[in-house]
This record gives structure tokens, C-alpha cells and sequence, in this order.
């Protein structure tokens, strides 16, 4: 019989704390949920090269108990991943957790075989998203499917963070029914975003801009899935000088964003800034932020935008959709350079997009409903009611410090 007074012990396995909001969830959730009521530990691997790398905020965030698995990673590595694997079952073992909850592809195949076999009571998968679709070869896909539906019965919790993403692993993929899953959105650290408005016009300053510039931003990898092409091209369409467009971020895609930059004649008005850790200060000065994915789960550029009163385009793909419900943006098909063009021009000439965007209390809404506390709370909630323990509240614990307020973000070095 599990002891009532004695912490939750919970052990958090992701594959790497590449930029990006799994690893934001995973870090913010190991350090704030109350240490009075859960012991967590979270096991991560290393980035790829190329990856921009979140781990520094294993060092700003308090009272996180990390542990780094050798071998762990994104790529199909059999030697390696078996290491991972023995190096997981062996530690899960010597804790004996309660729960253990995985994030992403690799950890959720690795920690939900090895929690299975050390027969942890509780097992939790959540799909920030999914890459069943966009991101490997149809071969590999089915592959990634099957095995997907595989571990569904090794899982006591399926959880995704939006009904959009739902939806499409029960009614599409049939990687589980209905019932076995729980959405649980995405909860950030927003206050620096919601507070980020004194900030304005340093960017600009660093850029060499005047105030009359219209900003459209873009934040997140370069890599494939986020379809950086499709904005260059709506900018070529744009064809105004006083459009310029900054790329926050960095990966694989960025020699093929530069080429398309030199083909398209945008070398002015594209502004490559790289990795940065002091977002609030680039959300302050964007006119407007674009999304051009053609696969999300919840982007948390978008939410971060909304926090900071920055008007959203964006593509209908995936959760964004359950984000920028009530109108809280335009979405665009993916791809379509065309319409995103045209999207950006209206949001652009709109003043009332703007007003709407700043409204004090719609961004205090997204900033409840994306909250740290609000993730902490439904994730507490979900272990104590798994393992059949009455849900006490509140499941989050309070900061003893500040917290720095520049630092967060899925393009944060």
C-alpha cells in the first residue's frame, strides 16, 4: 500500500532539452511542482549538432534534480540507445518511482519499456505534437506508427496538449481510443512576456532601424517542418521596404534560409538573429509574428506572442488552431505564400489588430491558461488520481526568488 504522507516520487525522462517547449515543459514542471508533495528527477540525453541547447535552465531553476543518460538522444543509434536503455531500467529500479512520464519520440520508447519492466505503477507518455506526419520517409512513419501503438498499451496515461493533436492520434493514427487519453495544455513561466512592453524599441536600436520599420518575426528552429521559405516568399510578395522581417533562431535549414534570402532579393529587409536568450526584448519591438509550420503540436512562440500583446499569423496546423481560437489570430494554409502575404498586409494596416492584440485583459486570459501554475496543478491532479489518491491542492510550488525574466523561450540559447 503506497504511503499517503511520503512525497510522490516521479522520474521525468525527455531525450534532449533541445530549444523548444518539451524541454521547457519538462524542466519548468521537474522544478515547480510543490517539493513538499512529489520528488522528481528528471533524466535527459544530449542535443544534436546544430540544436540549440535549453539545459541552462537546469541552473536557473531551483531545487531540479537532473540526471543526464549516456547515449540518449534523438537519432536511431542502436548501440547507444541500448545503453540508454539498461542505464534507465537500472536507475528506475534503484528509485522504485511511482511515476514516470516521458516526453517525446526516443524517451517514450526507451522509458516506457524500461518502467514497464521495473514495474512502476504509473506511466505517462505525452505528445507535444507528433511526428507521424512531415518528418521522415512514409517507411520510417509507419514504422514510428506501429511502434506508437505498441507502447499505447504499456501506458497508463496518454496525454496531448491540445484536442487538435487528440483528435488526430485517436481518429487519424489510431494510436489509442478516446478514453485512454487526457489533454493537458502547455503551461510556461509568461510573465516576462506579459511584462515585456518598457522593453520596446531596443531591437530596433540593435538593428539600426527607424520606428517607422514594420516588424514581422519569426521564432523557433530552422529545420524543415517549420517552413521558413514559405515567409521569405510572402515577403518577396509584400515587395515594401518598410516590411522587414527578424529570424530568431537557428538548425539545419539555415544555409538553405540564407540561399533563399540571396534568390528572393531580401538581403535588407531579413534580419538573422540567431539563438537568443532575451526574447521579451525581441517580442516588445514585432509588429506582427508569423508561424509557417507545416506540423505543431501547441508553438509556444504563439503563446509567448499573445503574452506580449503581438498580433499572430499563422498556419492551421496541428494545435495552433485550439490556440488562436476567439479570434486571437489569422490562420493561413501551410504553404501558401499567396494568402500568408495577404494575411500579413491586412494585420499590418489594421490598427484595431494591434489595439486587440495589447488588450490587457486577453492577454491576461492566455496568460491563465498557459500558465505554469495551471500545468502544475492538472499534472499533479493526474499522477495522485492514476494512482488513486484524492487531488490536493494547490500541486505547485511557490517561488523563493525571483525569477530572471529574460530567458525563457523556444528560441532561448
Amino acid at each position: 500500500m503506497l504511503d499517503t504522507h511520503r512525497p510522490i516520487a516521479v522520474v521525468r525522462i525527455i531525450d534532449r532539452l533541445n530549444v523548444g517547449g518539451p524541454a521547457l515543459h519538462a524542466v519548468l514542471t521537474s522544478s515547480r511542482l510543490d517539493q513538499r508533495r512529489f520528488r522528481t528527477l528528471l533524466l535527459y540525453g544530449d542535443i544534436e549538432p546544430g540544436e540549440g541547447d535549453m539545459s541552462y535552465l537546469l541552473e536557473q531553476e531551483p531545487g531540479v534534480r537532473a540526471v543526464r543518460v549516456p547515449g540518449l538522444g534523438r537519432e536511431l543509434r542502436p548501440v547507444r540507445d541500448l545503453r540508454a536503455f539498461l542505464f534507465i531500467l537500472r536507475l528506475l529500479l534503484q528509485e522504485r518511482p511511482e511515476v514516470v512520464h516521458t516526453h517525446k519520440t526516443k524517451a517514450g520508447l526507451l522509458g516506457r519499456v524500461a518502467a514497464a519492466l521495473a514495474g512502476v505503477p504509473v506511466r505517462v507518455h505525452t505528445f507535444h505534437g507528433h511526428v507521424l506526419e512531415g518528418y521522415f520517409s512514409s517507411y520510417r512513419a509507419r514504422a514510428m506508427l506501429w511502434m506508437e501503438r505498441m507502447l499505447a498499451h504499456l501506458t497508463t496515461r496518454l496525454v496531448t496538449v491540445s484536442p487538435r493533436v487528440q483528435r488526430d492520434l485517436v481518429h487519424k493514427l489510431g494510436i489509442a481510443p478516446a478514453a485512454r487519453f487526457e489533454v493537458v495544455p502547455l503551461g510556461l513561466d509568461l510573465a516576462p512576456f506579459r511584462h515585456c512592453d518598457r522593453l520596446r524599441g531596443r531591437l530596433r536600436a540593435e538593428l539600426g532601424l527607424p520606428p517607422e520599420i514594420r516588424l514581422v518575426g519569426m521564432v523557433g528552429r530552422m529545420v524543415p517542418i517549420k517552413d521558413h521559405r514559405t515567409l521569405l516568399q510572402a515577403m518577396h510578395r509584400l515587395d515594401d521596404p518598410q516590411v522587414h522581417a527578424v529570424l530568431v533562431g537557428s538548425g539545419e535549414s539555415e544555409p538553405a534560409v540564407r540561399q533563399a534570402i540571396d534568390e528572393l532579393g531580401l538581403g535588407g529587409r531579413v534580419h538573422l538573429l540567431g539563438w537568443r536568450r532575451d526574447l521579451p526584448l525581441v517580442y516588445a519591438d514585432l509588429d506582427v509574428l508569423a508561424l509557417t509550420s507545416r506540423n505543431e503540436g501547441t508553438p509556444v512562440a504563439i503563446i509567448e506572442a499573445l503574452c506580449a500583446g503581438v498580433p499572430v499569423v499563422a498556419t492551421a496546423v496541428g494545435g495552433v488552431p485550439d490556440v488562436l481560437r476567439q479570434g486571437r489570430g489569422v490562420l493561413v494554409p501551410p504553404g501558401d505564400a499567396a494568402r500568408l502575404s495577404a494575411a500579413l498586409r491586412m494585420v499590418l494596416d489594421d490598427p484595431a489588430a494591434v489595439q486587440q492584440a495589447r488588450d490587457p485583459d486577453r492577454r491576461d486570459e492566455v496568460m491563465a491558461e498557459y500558465g505554469i501554475d495551471r500545468l502544475c496543478a492538472a499534472l499533479g491532479a493526474l499522477y495522485q488520481r492514476e494512482l488513486g489518491w484524492r487531488p490536493r491542492q494547490p500541486m505547485c510550488a511557490q517561488p523563493t526568488h525571483p525569477r530572471p525574466g529574460v530567458a525563457s523561450g523556444p528560441a532561448a540559447k
